[in-house]
């Protein structure tokens, strides 16, 4: 899978998820919701698929998570993959997108997800950071907060 953002491409495809070298490439306009939004999903399509290699190339090597269990860094995030997928099914909701720059957005939507084997459906809010660099967003900090009973 290969994911476009302007002149730059990310190959996602397990076996060569990387970024491509490094192009100055002017680009001030800030994304649409439905942009951000996608790649989000492509996050959370990793989770359901079991791709470290697509979650990896998603996330800054700076990430932070910030989770009910602690905090976590790319390498963490990525670590969930180690023996499955963490997800089975998801659907976002009241998604809104907030621009802090042309370059930082911040994503902050309702998840409903199941994990696999489960019959029961959870739900959080979650609040991710976008940025742009090298004109390719990546995901550099992600906050979940888990809705009990709703």
């Amino acid at each position: 899978m290969i994911y476009i953002s302007g002149n730059a491409a990310v190959d996602l495809t397990p076996e060569r998820a990387h970024f491509p070298p490094m192009q100055h490439v002017e680009n001030t306009s800030p994304p649409a919701l439905d942009d951000i939004l996608s790649l989000e999903k492509q996050v959370w399509q990793a989770l359901v698929d079991g791709n470290s290699a697509a979650d990896r190339a998603l996330l800054s090597t700076d990430f932070l998570g910030v989770y009910p269990t602690g905090f976590a860094n790319r390498d963490e995030h990525v670590g969930q993959f180690a023996d499955a997928p963490t997800m089975a099914r998801y659907e976002l909701s009241e998604t809104r997108l907030r621009v802090l720059t042309s370059e930082v957005v911040l994503l902050s939507y309702r998840a409903d997800y199941q994990r696999p084997g489960a019959e029961k459906w959870e739900a959080m809010l979650i609040s991710s950071l976008w940025e742009r660099r090298h004109d390719v967003w990546v995901n550099s900090f992600s906050q979940d907060t888990p809705l009990e009973g709703k």
